[in-house]
């Protein structure tokens, strides 16, 4: 853990297990770090990625732009295995951010026991799976890509995950409309996000 933690301090690039699948992980405030993380991967830099908080009370800083309907449900999903995307009035993360600045993806796993540990890092993480881009996302630490593996400066083994990617949901509107749209369905079912939104 000591390893992974120092990689993400020095513009490096570390190799997680989630509650979903397997990620790469670099600090959302680090150019070095994100650039890296994007040439692993082989994915445009202008496309977004999400910033991840291990720690569920991180994201409540965030969470003050929002207005008060965005946090509930951002409180009733969070942590979990969705990537939520909101507004970003301040602009923050731009690094994550793609050509869009006014929205930014959110993530903060519900981590298991033996992943405890990741809960000290307080850092904000830009994170995407570890997987070349449009490539199946790996389950075990041994699914992921060799050249990836070779890539990362620290790996965490979190044994087999569930293996499949988290649901992407936006809630852009969702403040002014209570209108949100699934942008990719994963580990939560759309009918579920139905009924908790």
């Amino acid at each position: 853990m000591e390893a992974f933690q120092a990689a993400l301090l020095s513009d490096g690039v570390g190799l997680f297990p989630a509650d979903t699948v397997y990620g790469l992980a670099a600090d959302a405030e680090s150019a070095r770090g994100v650039e890296r993380l994007y040439e692993l991967k082989g994915r445009p830099p202008v496309k977004p990625a999400a910033v991840m908080f291990f720690d569920p009370d991180a994201v409540l800083d965030l969470a003050r732009d929002l207005g008060p309907r965005t946090r509930e449900a951002l409180a009733r999903l969070l942590p979990g295995p969705v990537t939520l995307i909101v507004p970003n009035p301040e602009r923050r993360y731009p690094l994550a951010c793609g050509p869009v600045p006014e929205r930014l993806g959110i993530r903060v796993p519900g981590l298991p026991e033996p992943l405890a540990a990741l809960l000290a890092i307080r850092r904000p993480i830009l994170q995407s799976s570890a997987n070349p881009s449009g490539g199946p996302d790996p389950r075990r630490l041994a699914d992921v890509d060799p050249e990836i593996r070779a890539g990362v400066d620290a790996e965490l083994d979190g044994g087999e995950l569930p293996g499949t990617a988290s649901t992407v949901v936006d809630l852009v509107r969702y403040e002014q409309a209570g209108e949100f749209e699934v942008l990719r369905e994963g580990a939560v079912a759309a009918e579920e996000l139905a009924e908790l939104l």
